[in-house]
């Protein structure tokens, strides 16, 4: 039966994201109501899933939860009507199976390896080229240098307009209703868009007459599944492979760094025993959480931690929640280097749509890290940090700091 409904707080405002005031509403949900429906929101009324073992059953359950762009997509905002771009995460199988499948041998293990010499080249440059003494935006220099460089190589795109790709991503995930979005409508958003399509869609004429070559563009114009995509889905795929080759990392990068700073027990720890590197890692997606919920839609009635859950209702999966859920991680408000299970975590999500590149953004700040130890840079952080408007990617837009020489 289910129970009445509480006073709790619509967690869908962006302001608790952007203000960082969001823990606190979801330890009340979390104790008081776990599986709690809004009744009213900017969004419309869904259902809030806040903690972990919760989580788990919508992620590993898509015949019942789904994630079709036809049936609402993957945000708690509904795309507007007639404009849906759907990718291979906004669908269920079997067309979700077939398109991730083109795009997974990318990041298989084997080519992980052979790319591990130029991340770290690249982030031994990134670093050394740092200014000493002076001021900068650490989430400009490094984390979204590093992530344009790595992008690009993955498109085999032009390296010299790499930041073109850093900049459609925060197109795609941009709050129009926000002060400093980058764009400020739809309309623009769609204009935007169009344009990396185009620019996408020369690269990929170039491809397709091509012998297939090992790059995302190549793959796809190559693969059955994807190289005859109409337009919307082109654009959507497009968005997805940037947006997940982009936000994701960028946010980790700065917010493990944030972490740190503010655990300095945990940071000597680290550079103690440099083995602990790994567990950092994983700790550092896990605090971060950079995707801060994924949506689905229910396609039958159904029961979950004892609430009637009916056929159309959206259900949002609270990653934010679920990775302080002290039911299934011990004390999850703290930051932890060195936990017995430090990838018991929700960043990456689960199931089938569990994140593709999860063990490239890994390695990513893996290197970063290892590089940073290694030249011992006493980074500062010299000013607070500009949090993005946003319920869906909790990201960081700038980070004064200071590398004392």
């Amino acid at each position: 039966m289910n129970a009445p409904p509480l006073a709790l707080a619509d967690v869908s405002s962006p302001t608790l994201y952007r203000d960082d005031t969001w823990r606190e509403h979801f330890a009340a949900m979390r104790r008081d109501d776990p599986v709690h429906r809004h009744a009213d929101s900017p969004y419309g009324p869904y259902w809030s899933v806040t903690r972990y073992a919760d989580i788990m059953k919508v992620e590993l359950d898509h015949a019942t939860y789904s994630s079709a762009s036809e049936m609402g997509g993957i945000q708690i905002a509904d795309q507007p009507k007639g404009q849906e771009l759907p990718n291979f995460i906004r669908m269920d199988p079997p067309r979700h199976t077939a398109q991730r499948k083109t795009v997974a041998p990318i990041v298989a293990p084997t080519n992980l390896a052979n790319m591990e010499g130029l991340i770290r080249e690249r982030t031994a440059a990134v670093l050394d080229g740092l200014p000493r003494n002076q001021t900068f935006d650490w989430v400009d220099r490094v984390s979204t240098e590093l992530t344009a460089l790595m992008l690009a190589t993955l498109f085999d795109f032009p390296q010299a307009e790499r930041r073109k790709l850093t900049h459609w991503s925060d197109v795609a995930i941009a709050n129009i209703e926000a002060a400093d979005a980058v764009v400020k409508s739809e309309a623009e958003r769609m204009a935007e868009l169009t344009t990396m399509a185009e620019t996408m869609a020369a690269l990929w004429k170039e491809r397709a007459a091509q012998p297939p070559k090992f790059d995302l563009i190549s793959m796809m114009a190559h693969a059955e599944a994807t190289k005859a995509m109409p337009m919307r889905e082109f654009i959507g795929n497009f968005g997805l492979l940037i947006v997940g080759g982009n936000d994701t990392t960028r946010n980790s990068m700065t917010g493990g760094l944030m972490a740190m700073r503010e655990s300095p027990a945990e940071l000597a720890k680290v550079k103690a025993d440099p083995k602990l590197i790994d567990s950092l890692v994983s700790e550092v997606i896990r605090w971060q959480t950079p995707v801060i919920h994924m949506r689905r839609t229910a396609t039958r009635d159904c029961e979950l931690a004892g609430r009637t859950i009916r056929q159309g209702d959206k259900v949002v999966m609270w990653y934010v929640s679920g990775n302080r859920d002290e039911t299934a991680i011990e004390e999850p408000e703290r930051f932890i280097v060195g936990r017995p299970r430090p990838r018991h975590h929700l960043s990456f999500g689960a199931g089938i749509h569990r994140c593709v590149g999860d063990r490239l953004a890994e390695m990513q700040l893996k290197i970063l890290w290892q590089e940073m130890l290694l030249r011992d840079l006493d980074v500062e952080i010299v000013g607070p940090p500009v949090r993005l408007y946003s319920n869906f990617i909790r990201g960081i837009r700038s980070l004064p700091v200071v590398i004392r020489a």
